[in-house]
C-alpha cells in the first residue's frame, strides 16, 4: 500500500516536472547517507577530508574539544589582518559542515565574530 502511494506520487512529479527516480538516496549536497539496520546516518567525511586538503590540514590531529570556553579572542586593533576572503569562504564551509556536526557550533560562533574584520 505504501508502495502505491509511493509509485502516485513519483509518477505526479514525472508529469509534472522532468526528473529522473535515483532510487535510494547515497549522496546529496556533499552529505553521504547511510543506511544501516540500526537506522539511516548521515555524514560529511568527504567534504571534510576535501577541505582539509584543501587548506593543507590534512596532516593536522583532531582534538576533543575544538576550543576552550572563555577562549579571550579579540579584534587587535593594528593587528596583521587575515586574508579576508579566505577566511569568509572557511567559516562558510564550516556552517555547513555543523548540520553534522554540533560539537564544532561554539567554536564557530566566535569564529563568526571576525567575520568582517578576520
Amino acid at each position: 500500500m505504501i508502495k502505491d502511494e509511493i509509485q502516485s506520487l513519483k509518477n505526479k512529479l514525472f508529469n509534472e516536472f522532468e526528473i529522473k527516480d535515483l532510487e535510494k538516496l547515497k549522496y546529496y549536497l556533499e552529505i553521504e547517507v547511510l543506511r544501516l539496520a540500526r537506522g539511516i546516518f548521515i555524514c560529511q567525511k568527504k567534504y571534510v577530508l576535501d577541505h582539509l586538503a584543501e587548506t593543507g590540514m590534512l596532516d593536522s590531529k583532531p582534538s576533543e574539544t575544538p576550543m576552550i570556553v572563555n577562549h579571550g579572542l579579540q579584534i587587535i586593533e593594528g593587528g596583521e589582518a587575515a586574508n579576508r576572503e579566505q577566511y569568509q569562504k572557511l567559516v562558510g564551509k564550516l556552517i555547513y559542515l555543523s548540520h553534522t556536526r554540533p560539537d564544532i557550533v561554539y567554536a564557530l560562533g566566535i569564529v563568526s565574530r571576525f567575520m568582517y574584520q578576520p
